[in-house]
């Protein structure tokens, strides 16, 4: 089934499937964003760190490649993605995070051509102009019901732009620097932000609210989905990866529309149909010349292809 040339694409999906409900679920939980990295955080990094403990074949180099300068970076980026985008989904409508967060193709090119001098083709340009364009039609929509020129809406996005640049220079440092163990940094990550959400929270307040949904997406949705879509990336190109996780960007508003009532305006509609159709448009014609994905060692042992910049 492996060999199967859907395999990858059909895991994807899947992955990216598990994770569309997730804001939904921190919504659900009525938490702060500091509760939100506390609970999130320790929880994923929890079962990231021990499936590496039992799977790596090589502890001692893995620990070694993470405490190396690239390393810290990694790591650096994984907290800061971690850390921000609980803080974003507590403060602003979740269609305005995600549309900002899917810019992360966009930074992705931006930093691969600043820090490793990789060309950035006029498309790149083209698409962050069009990008931009949509997000700003989503915060800044007239219409009755619109969000208008909002606060709150305004750092959500930034929040969520600066998760987006996050993302994209973790994924461009880590297809520069194979040997970094993929789990263990991920692990390390968001076991710090974790931390450092428990210590602003306070143990005696991490329960405020509803906890079970807080844990089904600490400890289930973002493991599953994340895994899965780490896996695929080995079987399919990291393009087709990168569109599949779009899919939060489309359903995970309307997750938190059916289930809390937040409903999108049409300008957020309009918007967000712009954002992804440009970075879906971008990443179509990016895959169509792609050159060979060279191959990331994630625990010691089995090697896998480098990640897209987006994923």
């Amino acid at each position: 089934m492996r060999s199967h040339p859907l395999f990858g694409l059909l895991l994807a999906l899947f992955g990216a499937l598990v994770l569309t409900p997730d804001t939904l679920f921190m919504r659900l939980s009525g938490m702060s964003g500091f509760q939100m990295v506390g609970w999130r955080g320790l929880l994923m990094g929890s079962i990231m760190l021990f499936v590496w403990v039992v799977s790596s074949r090589n502890r001692r180099g893995d620990i070694g490649a993470v405490i190396s300068g690239a390393g810290l970076i990694v790591i650096a980026c994984q907290f800061t993605n971690s850390t921000l985008f609980n803080l974003a989904i507590a403060t602003a409508p979740v269609t305005i995070v995600l549309f900002a967060v899917a810019t992360s193709p966009i930074f992705a090119a931006i930093f691969a051509r600043i820090v490793f001098n990789e060309p950035t083709r006029r498309a790149t340009w083209i698409t962050i102009v069009a990008v931009l364009t949509g997000i700003g039609i989503a915060m800044f929509g007239k219409e009755t019901g619109g969000i208008g020129i909002d606060l709150n809406s305004a750092l959500g996005a930034m929040a969520g732009l600066c998760v987006a640049a996050a993302l994209a220079f973790y994924f461009v440092m880590l297809r520069h620097h194979p040997q970094l163990p993929l789990l263990l940094v991920m692990g390390v990550g968001v076991s710090l932000a974790g931390v450092t959400g428990l210590v602003i929270t306070g143990p005696g307040a991490m329960t405020n609210g509803t906890v079970w949904p807080i844990i089904v997406t600490g400890a289930v949705i973002l493991p599953l989905s994340f895994g899965a879509l780490s896996l695929a990336s080995r079987h399919t190109q990291a393009s087709n990866v990168s569109l599949l996780i779009l899919l939060e960007t489309v359903f995970g508003p309307l997750w938190v529309w059916w289930g809390v009532d937040e409903a999108p305006t049409p300008a957020m509609l309009l918007g967000g149909a712009i954002v992804i159709g440009s970075i879906a448009i971008y990443l179509w014609a990016s895959g169509r010349s792609r050159p060979r994905i060279r191959t990331l060692r994630p625990m010691g042992g089995t090697e896998q292809p480098a990640p897209h910049d987006a994923f």
